[in-house]
């Protein structure tokens, strides 16, 4: 990838690293006081001129050069990856787990999720998923991307601003949200943080995919313990799979915090979403290594009978509460009509 940026018109990025300043460059500089000026002019034209003197290195690269890198680059990172899911292809045994879910209430929240969970793809693919923009071919609950706007184009680096429309399940209910994000997408360190744009009926809708390599195969490289994936790439032959440790933390903060039992509602709800979220993901991955019937198999029962996959223990609590309370109104019911009558 370049150095070279694309950055739309009259966007700018906050002081959190989402839509900070672009670098100061030459045209820049005529915004700046005189003597400061100056002194960057100086600093500049003195790196210019270390062109091919001693250890010096020129300021810039011919632009054909740099497309030629550039294109080089991409069409590595392409065969390494092809190479990688080639493999994966080759023996495709692997057993897809259920993520493990941590729900937290911090103060003033709705809920905040952290999942963590495993696929069988390297990180790059499983990158490629998540910042697909056609992505909702493989994410069920996306029902329609209304918008979306590359603002900051880095090459390796994005930051895009989506608006979709995004389908709720929980219990017995369903409906369709508005979600408007801003995402910031870096391939070099394979994070998607998103952070809410409009705000609407959530104060706060943030979080992070975190995805990084997870060496299948080591067992093959005993009594070494690869740690790069140079090494364990050199004591496989190439041959060896490289799979992802994926981590998703998503903070949820409404306007208004509704009190019980609405707000366990909502939290059931938000967490269900995001399960299926992290199911459909694993189905995409098990597709892509070539055994999807099994898990197409699975997540059609899943779609068919929400409620039995695998509840978690507060829809369950929420569920008996709710059938304890229909139970004593019943009674409560009974008993008052029987002192009428008596």
């Amino acid at each position: 990838m370049g150095e070279s940026s694309r950055q739309e018109p009259g966007v700018r990025l906050q002081a959190d690293g989402w839509l900070q300043k672009p670098p100061l460059g030459f045209n820049s500089i005529m915004q700046i006081p005189d003597k400061i000026q100056n002194s960057l002019k100086v600093h500049f034209g003195r790196f210019v001129k270390k062109n091919g003197a001693g250890r010096g290195m020129s300021a810039e690269m011919p632009s054909e050069k740099v497309s030629e890198s550039c294109n080089a680059t991409a069409a590595a990172a392409e065969v390494s990856l092809d190479r990688q899911v080639q493999a994966w292809k080759n023996n495709p045994s692997w057993t897809d787990e259920p993520p493990e879910i941590k729900v937290t209430v911090p103060e003033g929240s709705l809920c905040n999720l952290n999942l963590r969970f495993k696929a069988g793809l390297p990180p790059d693919a499983v990158y490629n998923i998540i910042i697909d923009p056609e992505n909702k071919r493989v994410f069920k609950n996306i029902k329609e991307v209304i918008s979306r706007k590359v603002l900051l184009d880095e090459g390796s680096r994005q930051i895009v601003e989506v608006e979709q429309a995004a389908i709720w399940k929980f219990l017995w209910w369903s409906g369709i949200l508005s979600v408007h994000v801003f995402v910031d997408q870096n391939r070099k360190n394979h994070t998607v943080k998103f952070k809410q744009g409009r705000t609407g009926f959530m104060r706060k809708f943030e979080g992070c995919w975190r995805i990084e390599p997870l060496f299948v195969d080591k067992e093959v490289c005993l009594p070494l313990n690869p740690r790069a994936l140079e090494e364990y790439e050199s004591c496989t032959d190439g041959r060896g799979r490289i799979g992802s440790a994926i981590t998703l933390d998503q903070l949820i903060e409404p306007n208004l915090l509704p009190p019980p039992p609405i707000s366990w509602y909502l939290r059931g709800i938000t967490t269900r979403t995001t399960e299926m979220l992290v199911n459909d993901l694993i189905a995409e991955t098990a597709r892509l290594r070539g055994i999807s019937n099994n898990v197409d198999g699975k997540q059609d029962i899943e779609e068919t009978d929400i409620n039995k996959s695998r509840p978690t223990n507060e829809c369950d609590d929420l569920k008996e509460r709710w059938r304890q309370k229909r139970k004593s109104g019943r009674h409560g019911n009974t008993l008052r009509l029987t002192s009428q009558l008596l």
